[in-house]
């Protein structure tokens, strides 16, 4: 959420991303359905947050997953419930304090987490995370690392286009935990002649991601802490949190 309340990804911003960023889940994909493939084949239940569009969601369902898809952004949710119709439900879910289905596997892509506003949040979040996952239940979510503002080289402005949008985006790091993108995005009306705009600002939470592991022991979860869910490259900085629910 935006500091005025309103949710991130709103209508433009969020088909700009369908259309244009898709690459991320792509990438992240192939790793993350073979880390889950022990569930699907005991016919496990997926949840997914931050689920956007549905672009990871259509991964794991065209593989035989169960799926509840969750998303805090209502566009980002009426654009899955086109684009990722086979999953078993699409809802609302607003972390930290929603609460989160029980589960077979937990999965995120895309640093979800990292968009709440503040450490406390996150740690929240985590717990909560770690208390859904049924005995035995896989985590496999990305977050984004003190380093990853470094390596983004902020401040500065990058932009990119498509047939019918554009998008141009300043990075900022005011604080050694805040990474902020200021967005600005021309989407081109109806009419096929003119253009409207758009303007979001994203700021998210920068952690020491070395110390998710300690907070998920701490309620009941192996992880450890990885650059890739398989053999794709991430960004410098964003990492993945790979774990599994002790028994008992």
């Amino acid at each position: 959420m935006g500091d005025d309340g309103t949710p991130y990804y709103r209508d433009d911003l969020a088909r700009i991303h369908h259309l244009g960023f898709a690459f991320h889940a792509e990438a992240c994909a192939p790793g993350i359905l073979a880390l889950l493939e022990p569930v699907r084949a005991r016919d496990g239940l997926v949840v997914e947050l931050g689920c956007g569009s549905g672009l990871l969601t259509r991964f794991l369902t065209d593989a035989g997953h169960r799926v509840i898809a969750t998303d805090a952004s209502p566009a980002m949710l009426d654009l899955a419930h086109e684009y990722a119709a086979g999953a078993q439900e699409i809802r609302r879910l607003t972390l930290p304090d929603d609460p989160i289905p029980a589960a077979d596997a937990i999965v995120s892509t895309g640093h979800a987490l990292n968009y709440l506003p503040d450490e406390d949040a996150i740690e929240r979040a985590l717990v909560a995370i770690a208390a859904a996952l049924r005995p035995g239940g896989l985590l496999a979510i990305d977050l984004c690392d003190r380093s990853y503002g470094e390596a983004a080289g902020a401040p500065n402005s990058v932009g990119w286009a498509g047939e019918d949008w554009a998008i141009v985006t300043e990075r900022s790091r005011p604080a050694p935990d805040r990474f902020v993108r200021q967005m600005a995005m021309f989407t081109r009306n109806e009419d096929g002649v003119t253009w409207r705009r758009d303007d979001e600002r994203h700021d998210n939470v920068l952690l020491d991601v070395a110390e998710v592991p300690a907070l998920l022991a701490h309620h009941g979860v192996r992880a450890r802490i990885g650059e890739a869910f398989g053999s794709e490259i991430l960004p410098v900085g964003l990492k993945t949190v790979l774990g599994e629910r002790l028994p008992g």
